[in-house]
């Protein structure tokens, strides 16, 4: 089911004041940078080796990254696994009766994504990817 981890997402308030350190003082590439309207976040994904970092800030006080930022402050947000069929392990896990935020994959900056809640892998949010050279619909 998993291939390798994929990226980690890191929760920031300024998605510029956070590329300052991590593209500009350690060195990263950032291998895509855009705004994703229906996750409310606009989002850097920086090269590590064959991983990722993610970095994501909300767009409004109302997105999800806003109130995780509330609650939780700047940091880690979430691990992504790489996956070669995020929608058949997407059906897997629904017939293992794992607890999930999305019941269909969905695009993303990583590909096509899908996210296990927090309660089904011990406080940890999960998301599944699909990278699109890797995605077959």
């Amino acid at each position: 089911m998993i291939d390798k981890i994929h990226h980690v997402g890191i929760a920031v308030h300024d998605l510029d004041e956070a590329l300052r350190f991590y593209r500009d003082t350690l060195g990263l590439h950032v291998q895509a940078q855009e705004t994703i309207e229906d996750q409310g976040v606009r989002a850097a994904l920086l090269t590590i080796g064959e991983s990722e970092i993610e970095l994501l800030e909300p767009t409004s006080p109302e997105a999800n990254m806003a109130k995780f930022l509330e609650r939780k402050g700047e940091g880690l947000h979430h691990i992504c696994f790489q996956t070669r069929d995020v929608d058949g392990d997407l059906e897997t896990l629904k017939g293992k009766g794992v607890q999930l935020v999305d019941q269909k994959s969905r695009l993303g900056l990583a590909g096509m994504i899908c996210f296990l809640h927090p309660k089904a892998s011990r406080g940890v949010l999960v998301e599944l990817a699909t990278p699109m050279e890797l995605y077959s619909d």
